[in-house]
């Protein structure tokens, strides 16, 4: 009666084909749910119903990281919601209560939704299964197998499926575009920075132009003006909640740089470059062994990147803290993507992702073009054949072929 289920993708693949967050592409989770009989080969599975569906289950504990804290703030909150369309794989005829079955092999295909959505939840490309330290911020997917047995018994199996998002990728050209930004403090000194790149992944090189000017109008004052140090620093803000009433906010300064300058302001303004390598988190431990990974997470060289889920938004900024006497400090904070994948990473990926896109230009989602399903009933003649067992006068044999 009871079951074995599991779920096989492709041979030499992963169930996951295409990528998501590219549409060209058509990223979808291809595979079959395979059922035998869980105990020996003579009792046969009752089957009535089966089905298949992604699942995305996310949660977030804000106050986690904190022992004390942990205790008395409030419990972990956390949703659970299907990505895509929940497939029927298979239903007994009408008018029988189920199916005995010795082998059933059910392939499927589901779509990841790869459009922007808006309004429409269920279009949203689904954000990439991350954990961050301490659990505080949790996303993972689940491929939920349901299996009706007889009219009364419904069980449930669930398969991790790591997934991953690609449309942040740093070789892509819009973020390869300069990006700058200006501030003004006390109408005395502007300051103006350049990046030639705003998406960075681990190790990444990471080169800021900055550039202090005076105000030509108030020119006596602003050469008075002591530049004392420049800061540049990346903050990650983690948005809890942010779709809620109350949202809160953590944000974490990593990646500091200082250079101590200690000039006054030339009448043609100051220009330097600020440059350092983003963090990276080393994947080994002490004996230089790669530890075993979890089946729900994909192992990144990252603590976090930049990503929006229902219950948590995570952002991150480039600040530059200009120290100065006889004025005011001047701050500025500017938006960049951080990327799961470093440069190096991105540029091997750009060419799968364009074979990806030429294989899914055939494939239809109305129609996907699925191998037809096993079947092999407890009545058929062949049926333990299929099990790998030969009945030999009769007894029960291993099967050589």
């Amino acid at each position: 009666m009871a079951a074995f289920v599991r779920v096989s993708g492709s041979p030499n693949s992963s169930f996951l084909v295409g990528y998501p967050g590219i549409s060209a592409t058509r990223p979808r989770i291809v595979g079959k749910v395979e059922i035998r009989p869980q105990q020996g080969i003579s009792a046969p599975v009752l089957i009535s119903l089966v089905t298949i569906c992604l699942q995305r289950r996310e949660s977030i504990h804000p106050s986690a990281e904190s022992v004390t804290k942990r205790h008395l703030a409030a419990p972990r909150k956390d949703i659970a919601d299907t990505v895509g369309k929940e497939m029927l794989l298979y239903r007994c005829a009408t008018g029988r209560e189920y199916d005995s079955v010795l082998v059933m092999d059910l392939p499927f295909m589901i779509f990841i939704p790869f459009g922007r959505g808006g309004e429409e939840v269920a279009r949203r490309v689904p954000p990439a299964s991350l954990q961050l330290p301490s659990r505080t911020v949790e996303t993972f997917y689940e491929l939920v197998v349901t299996i009706q047995q007889g009219p009364s018994e419904q069980k449930k199996y669930a398969f991790p499926v790591p997934i991953m998002r690609y449309d942040t990728l740093s070789t892509f050209g819009m973020y390869n575009r300069p990006e700058s930004a200006e501030v003004v403090s006390d109408h005395l000194v502007t300051l103006g920075i350049s990046l030639p790149r705003w998406s960075y992944g681990p190790g990444d090189p990471v080169s800021v132009y900055i550039k202090l000017s005076p105000n030509p109008d108030w020119m006596a004052k602003a050469k008075k003006v002591t530049i004392q140090k420049i800061t540049v620093a990346v903050e990650e803000e983690v948005i809890y909640n942010h779709e809620g009433d109350e949202p809160s906010r953590k944000v974490r300064t990593f990646a500091k740089t200082t250079q101590a300058i200690g000039v006054k302001m030339p009448e043609a303004g100051y220009f330097t470059n600020v440059g350092f390598v983003f963090p990276a988190k080393d994947l080994r431990d002490s004996e230089g062994v790669l530890p075993r990974g979890k089946k729900e997470f994909p192992m990144y060289q990252i603590n976090g990147f930049s990503t929006t889920g229902t219950l948590y938004k995570i952002e991150y900024y480039l600040t530059v803290k200009a120290q100065m006497g006889s004025a005011k400090d001047i701050v500025l904070r500017k938006p960049i993507v951080v990327c799961p994948f470093d440069h190096t990473q991105c540029k091997e990926e750009m060419e799968a992702i364009e074979h990806a896109a030429r294989d899914a230009a055939t494939v239809s989602e109305d129609n996907p073009m699925l191998p037809a399903p096993t079947i092999i009933g407890a009545d058929n003649p062949h049926g333990y054949r299929a099990l790998g067992i030969a009945m030999v006068q009769g007894q029960r044999k291993p099967l050589i072929e």
